[in-house]
């Protein structure tokens, strides 16, 4: 709107118009309104002609042009309205409006969808497609052109050929749509965070999350870096009420209990620390591990003060943790001298004083704590009742629920200044659930789920957060980065937001690929343009409604071809009534709650409170299956002892007896890798997924760094990817609410493994043709040659340009295809077999923690790199690496010493030969330990191999007329 200037009056304009009324917004208003007229009117009207009478005075002098500037000093004029300026002393619009009216913010999105630019994506899409084209061509072209001169040779690479062109083919098409993704800090604290009218005094309205913790061996996973997790944790930056931490110890350690017994009491100086001075990461050792410059961005002048006192706390914190081993060991010995002296002196007394000469003690050696009762967990002296997989449920408060008010501190000399910081710390529970022989546990599913119900039980968060032990919070605002896409419209059909998994402590060059770029940032960013990424077993944030078996309030079916027709579902029907909008979703007959959920009333009592708590504000007309504003602003109840009673007795070993927890509801059973059934179950019932990237790593954590630790862990992937491929988790039996692509990537998790069957033998290939003299075709014609040209090409081009959209670097692209030959000839190979005999032979498959270092500052960081542990699954790769390297050399000589040589030939199996070598490289240095020693294993095994080949040589194909032509016959 303009402001009412002489040259844009009706009284101004040049034309004629019939009643001389003028043609503006005001004067349509005037007619409308009748001729009894309008007060408001008039003073406008009267103001524009007031101005038109001054008009010849402003005018220009030798433009004749008006001079707006002249007019608005002289006549004081306004800029209209808006939010840009505002005259309070001139009434020239509507009453009623207001400056403020025109500062509200409107309604804002949480998160927004970023796609990857077409000069990007299109020219992917199209070099997928020419590949694929020539793909066919060229396997065509293979099979009507055998090697009549070595069939044996032809066949098994057509063979091995086509396999390897369906594997890449599930691996790409679910490339097709990759897109980041971004979210709004701001837009979340502005409509949860501050005051409004439905909550004026601007108390937190966000959901509460659970955030889960597992470890199961104290030994393996020292206590100190699930310490330091838990203290990143209680330090994170979400609303202090709304957060509950929870550890679950499979093993049932005194020693995990107690160092998190401690970690709390540090957690509150710790906590009110990193408040005061933003601290990131809240990682204590993370912290003060970083190698920049601490005082950078800090602006309190006390914060060197603090920092070096807080410092020493923290020296004093891992003093306490590293003794408590021995100190537990002394006192439980203390008591059970004393237990022992009681026994005695009982015995004489028995016998009148003295002692009798049979007397044999039976007092258990016990583990102590240090309140002087007997551990309820496991013993370091195991015994019945009190051994790793017998004993008690142990469930314990170490800090309270806290106040929902702010809870300020004060200045205190003994410790630090924390005027006008919130001291509080989030409720903490330690978790040990009980365990008894003849009971199948489930390992870490089972621990998952005993958290979920007990969780369930003292907090009922609507959303959880789970985390492995050696992975902590990197960035404080993850949580609410994660709730953006969950509170953001449309979020109540998220079953929950994955982060990737970064990693600290790999060498600079990442010779085995530990930080697994290409998985994190390519294959799991195209899936989050699909139906969502995979489940990956940790910095996953669920919704605990979805994890209980639900299916989501809308969903889409896709039938036809390729998924093409789609099929909405709404199970909220629109002909509903309005207030059934403000009820959960479950109701008693749909749930069937004693057999899903087992006997406790107070945990199925949670169910509907936990859904209807987890939907996303109803602050616009685009948000469905919303809840009203200031819905979750009352305060949490105080724990009382019925309560924790009920979360203990949803632990004990017998409560998932004839339920269906691990079958449909929690986390799923029945494979070592439960992580990606139980996201593709949910995927299965029509839950979508969000992949959430910060631009601050959401967490880091360890990986092993150690060949022989690296392959373990390998095997462990893809041994549960074979379970998936032999059960009812099969893609192919997925149902129509998954879309097609989903369950080709689905259905590629499942099949990777077996790559290494064919992979295998097309590494002995080049060996074979070296030693045979003869090749894959009959030779090294055009045709072949630009084929090869032309797929490799399109390869390289794929290549940078998935680089290009997903952020990798091109050395870690090379790595990864390098891990890929040497995991699959050693870890995959080796999982298929084991999967093969777990099927056929019902043989069960155990697996060891991977140990996650506690960092030794007197060791050298990467010293685990260049340590060589022997294991059976060198066997493969390292005959692979030797029988290639005396094949090239038996091959040239061969040749060399041919009457007629097949240079073409020769030259052909070289490059095959040398392509496995180089992928093979990180293996062999990987064996060769620091200094660059081979061995004694790798000479043995050289000279055995040497010499059956020697000797099937001569047996095959003995010394006579071969030699003339270069090539062998059986």
């Amino acid at each position: 709107m303009m402001p009412p200037t002489p040259d844009n009056q009706p009284g101004t304009s040049d034309s004629k118009h019939d009643g001389g009324s003028g043609t503006t917004r005001f004067g349509a208003e005037s007619q409308t309104h009748g001729g009894g007229g309008n007060p408001r009117m008039e003073r406008r009207t009267s103001t524009g002609l007031s101005s038109v009478n001054n008009k010849s005075m402003l005018l220009r002098s030798q433009t004749q042009d008006f001079d707006h500037n002249r007019w608005l000093f002289e006549t004081k004029g306004t800029y209209g309205i808006g939010n840009a300026f505002w005259q309070e002393d001139q009434n020239t619009f509507e009453e009623g409006v207001s400056m403020q009216d025109f500062m509200d913010k409107p309604w804002k999105p949480l998160t927004r969808k970023i796609q990857i630019p077409g000069a990007i994506l299109s020219p992917y899409r199209l070099l997928v497609v020419v590949r694929i084209v020539i793909l066919v061509m060229f396997l065509t072209w293979r099979i009507r052109n055998p090697n009549h001169e070595a069939m044996w040779l032809w066949g098994i690479s057509i063979v091995c050929e086509i396999w390897f062109a369906f594997s890449w083919l599930l691996d790409i098409l679910p490339k097709m749509n990759p897109i980041n993704r971004s979210t709004d800090l701001g837009a979340l604290h502005d409509k949860f965070d501050q005051p409004s009218d439905t909550n004026p005094t601007g108390r937190s309205d966000l959901p509460g999350i659970d955030v889960f913790v597992s470890t199961a061996d104290a030994e393996k996973e020292p206590p100190l870096v699930t310490a330091n997790t838990i203290l990143s944790i209680l330090g994170v930056n979400y609303p202090i009420e709304k957060i509950s931490c929870y550890i679950s110890d499979d093993g049932g350690a005194i020693l995990t209990f107690e160092a998190m017994a401690e970690a709390v009491k540090f957690a509150e100086v710790w906590v009110p620390f990193c408040r005061k001075h933003n601290i990131e990461p809240r990682n204590p050792d993370a912290y003060f591990g970083l190698k920049k410059d601490p005082t950078k961005n800090k602006k309190r002048h006390d914060f060197v003060k603090d920092r070096r006192w807080i410092k020493r706390e923290y020296d004093e914190f891992k003093v306490r943790i590293n003794g408590l081993p021995e100190v537990i060991r002394k006192r439980s010995k203390s008591h059970n001298s004393k237990e022992e002296k009681k026994a005695k002196q009982s015995a004489k007394e028995k016998n009148g004083g003295t002692l009798p000469n049979d007397y044999t003690s039976d007092v258990p050696k016990a583990t102590w704590m240090a309140d002087g009762t007997q551990w309820p967990g496991t013993w370091y002296g195991p015994t019945p009742d009190h051994s790793k997989g017998d004993h008690a449920g142990i469930l314990q408060v170490m800090s309270k629920v806290p106040h929902h008010d702010p809870v300020m501190g004060f200045a205190d000399e003994k410790t630090l200044d924390f005027t006008g910081i919130d001291i509080r710390i989030p409720m903490f529970a330690y978790v040990s659930r009980e365990k008894r022989p003849g009971y199948d546990h489930n390992k870490k599913a089972g621990a998952m789920n005993a958290m979920v119900r007990a969780s369930a039980i003292l907090s009922n968060g609507p959303f959880i957060l789970n985390l492995d032990c050696d992975h902590y919070f990197y960035n404080s605002l993850a949580l609410r980065e994660g709730m953006c896409f969950m509170m953001d419209r449309g979020g109540d059909r998220v079953c929950y937001i994955q982060f990737p998994q970064r990693f600290e402590g790999i060498d600079p060059s990442d010779r085995y690929a530990n930080h697994n770029t290409v998985f994190f940032d390519g294959n799991m960013r195209a899936l989050d343009g699909l139906q969502g990424p995979m489940y990956v077993g940790t910095g996953c944030m669920f919704r605990r409604y979805a994890l209980y078996g639900f299916e989501p309030p809308r969903f889409i079916e896709h039938t036809g071809v390729f998924g093409r027709v789609k099929t909405k579902v709404n199970r909220n029907a629109p002909q509903a009534k309005l207030d059934d909008e403000t009820q959960p979703l479950t109701s008693d007959s749909e749930v069937g709650y004693p057999q899903k959920f087992g006997s406790s009333t107070m945990f199925t009592d949670s169910i509907s409170v936990a859904e209807y708590n987890g939907r996303p504000l109803a602050d616009h007309k685009s948000v469905q299956n919303g809840r009203p504003a200031g819905a979750l602003l009352s305060p949490r109840p105080p724990l009382d002892a019925p309560t924790v009673a009920e979360a203990i007795a949803v632990i004990s070993c017998w409560y998932e007896d004839k339920t269906e927890w691990g079958d449909r509801v929690g986390w799923i059973y029945g494979s070592v890798t439960e992580d990606v059934v139980t996201g593709y179950r949910m995927h299965n019932r029509g839950w979508r997924s969000i992949y959430c990237i910060t631009k601050r790593d959401a967490f880091r954590g360890t990986a092993p760094i150690n060949l022989t630790d690296r392959l373990h862990q390998v095997l462990r992937w893809a041994t549960g990817s074979v379970e998936i491929f032999f059960s009812r988790n099969n893609a192919i039996f997925a149902s129509r609410r998954l879309k097609f692509l989903q369950r080709i990537s689905y259905l590629n998790v499942g099949i990777y493994p077996f790559t290494s069957l064919f992979l295998v033998v097309y590494c002995f290939i080049p060996a074979l043709s070296l030693f045979s003299g003869q090749f894959i075709v009959e030779g090294l014609n055009v045709a072949f040659l630009v084929y090869l040209l032309l797929i490799t090409i399109c390869l390289t081009l794929i290549s940078l340009l998935e680089v290009k959209w997903s952020g990798i670097a091109l050395e870690e692209w090379w790595r990864n295809e390098q891990f890929w030959v040497i995991g699959g000839t050693s870890a995959h190979l080796v999982a298929v077999i084991q999967g093969l005999l777990k099927v056929v032979a019902g043989i069960e498959i155990s697996f060891t923690l991977t140990s996650k270092s506690a960092g030794d500052e007197d060791v050298d960081d990467f010293a685990d790199l260049y340590i060589v542990k022997w294991t059976s699954l060198f066997i493969m790769p390292l005959t692979i690496l030797i029988i290639n390297l005396i094949a090239l050399v038996m091959g040239f000589l061969r040749t060399v010493y041919s009457v007629i040589p097949e240079w073409n030939k020769l030259l052909g199996s070289m490059f095959f030969s040398f392509w496995v070598l180089s992928h093979m490289y990180p293996f062999a240095k990987g064996l060769m330990g620091k200094r660059g020693r081979v061995p004694t294993i790798i000479y043995v095994w050289s000279g055995i191999l040497s010499i059956t080949i020697a000797l099937l040589w001569i047996t095959i194909d003995p010394p006579g007329d071969s030699m003339k032509k270069g090539s062998m016959s059986i």
